[in-house]
C-alpha cells in the first residue's frame, strides 16, 4: 500500500548513492572507450585511482566512497 511511510537508514541511502555512482562511472568509462569492468576491477583491487578516467569527474565520484563499501554494494546487488 502507498499509505505507509518507509523509513530509510543512512546505510540504505549510502548504498543507493554508491550504486548510482557505479552506474555513472561505468557509463563514463564506456563513453571514453574503456572496458569498464576491467577498469573498476583494477581500481578496486589495487586502490590506484588512475584506473578510473577523470573525464566527467568519474574518478572524483568513485573515490568519494570507501572501496570496501563499493565492493559490498556490488556483491549485495549480485547476491540477494
Amino acid at each position: 500500500m502507498m499509505d505507509e511511510t518507509k523509513i530509510f537508514t543512512a546505510h540504505e541511502i549510502e548504498d543507493e548513492l554508491i550504486a548510482k555512482t557505479i552506474k555513472d562511472v561505468i557509463e563514463i568509462l564506456e563513453e571514453r572507450g574503456y572496458n569498464a569492468k576491467n577498469q573498476l576491477v583494477g581500481y578496486l583491487m589495487s586502490g590506484d585511482p588512475g584506473y578510473i578516467s577523470s573525464h566527467k569527474e568519474a574518478r572524483n565520484k568513485i573515490t568519494k566512497f570507501d572501496r570496501t563499501r563499493v565492493l559490498e554494494v556490488l556483491v549485495n546487488n549480485f547476491i540477494k
